[in-house]
């Protein structure tokens, strides 16, 4: 009992101690146990040490190391490439060490060769591409390339563009949507209507009108907005539903004017043009801007360019500019933005479908 009894109220100090010593006096005892201590404490010092060296060296945040292939779904002059050659200047301003940045125009097949390019590139992280609304109408228009949307990279959706009804400012029989609607009824098949792409969203617009409005406008193909927009300054075209970064030159220079906004609610450049839903037609569409990368790319790289375009985005030359060309929306990123091209490829292929029944 007596032992026992030591055991629970003495002092444990030694005893606790993985190097205490049995059958010892209190003194060698005491020694024996700090000589134990400090053996010990050297060890783990030394194995500290030893830890600490091995540990691998912390790794540098990922950055480009080559120049950047940014594309453009379309020809020069339009809405996406004034776009992409503006965000490319305030890439190198908000990352000055960036390699070179250069901008390729792939417009062939409507933006389909644009999409099969960079789906081609799978794991890339130095190649980038910025939408127009093909990205979703071209793999339903040519389904040979075989581009499934949902597997590329989401950098971020920078802005949702918009349309506008142009006719040239020479039309002054043309003052009210109702009035364009005669002049296009009468003249007929004549009446051109240049848009970008084939089965794009320029050609659906016209398409939409055709059928809602009994129209027979033609409609005449061009590479990029930047052409369309001159062939209804040069009169080559009767029509377009450019976006307002396309037409802003020649609408400034008096060349052309708005007729009708394809919007919920007026753009605050054109307060005095009403939206199509004011005429009577409860109906808008808008064009994705988003930042799109190959399928697979490098998770480092993938943080560093969101991370980029929502600095980009959140700058104030950026919202000066959404501001200037009537662009809307906001950020998204990530499976929020794959959902959202999901939805959208799925609202174009129905109502593309329903076009094609409603048309004469």
């Amino acid at each position: 009992m007596e032992a026992r009894t030591h055991h629970l109220t003495g002092d444990r100090s030694h005893q606790n101690s993985p190097f205490r010593s049995h059958g010892k006096t209190p003194q060698s005892g005491l020694q024996t146990t700090w000589a134990a201590w400090t053996t010990f404490a050297a060890i783990a010092l030394a194995a500290g040490v030893a830890i600490i060296a091995a540990a691998p060296p912390v790794q540098a945040a990922w950055k480009p190391t080559k120049p950047i292939q940014f594309i453009v779904m379309a020809g020069k002059g339009g809405g996406a490439d004034k776009a992409v050659r503006f965000l490319s200047k305030l890439m190198k301003t908000y990352r000055p060490d960036l390699p070179d940045i250069k901008v390729v125009n792939v417009s062939g097949r409507s933006g389909a060769d644009a999409l099969k390019s960079i789906d081609g590139l799978k794991g890339d992280a130095h190649t980038l591409m910025f939408t127009l609304n093909s990205f979703y109408t071209a793999p339903l228009n040519y389904p040979d390339i075989g581009v499934d949307i949902s597997k590329l990279t989401p950098i971020g959706r920078l802005a949702n563009d918009t349309f506008v009804l142009w006719v040239h400012s020479d039309r002054a029989d043309i003052k009210t949507f109702e009035d364009f609607l005669k002049a296009a009824r009468a003249k007929g098949k004549d009446w051109t209507m240049s848009g970008t792409g084939t089965g794009g969203e320029d050609n659906l617009l016209t398409d939409f009108l055709n059928t809602q409005y009994a129209l027979n406008m033609t409609y005449v193909a061009r590479k990029g907005g930047g052409a369309v927009a001159k062939d209804l300054a040069e009169k080559r075209a009767d029509s377009t539903v450019n976006n307002p970064a396309e037409q802003s030159a020649f609408h400034s220079a008096g060349t052309t004017k708005p007729i009708v906004a394809i919007t919920p609610k007026r753009l605050q450049q054109y307060l005095r043009t009403p939206t199509l839903k004011e005429t009577g037609m409860s109906f808008h569409y808008f064009m994705q801007r988003s930042v799109v990368a190959p399928e697979a790319m490098p998770e480092q790289a993938r943080v560093y360019y969101v991370e980029l375009f929502e600095d980009i985005f959140k700058g104030p030359e950026w919202q000066g500019y959404r501001k200037k060309n009537s662009l809307q929306g906001d950020f998204i990123t990530g499976n929020d933005l794959r959902e959202f091209w999901v939805a959208e490829k799925e609202k174009h292929a129905r109502w593309r479908m329903s076009l094609e029944l409603l048309r004469p």
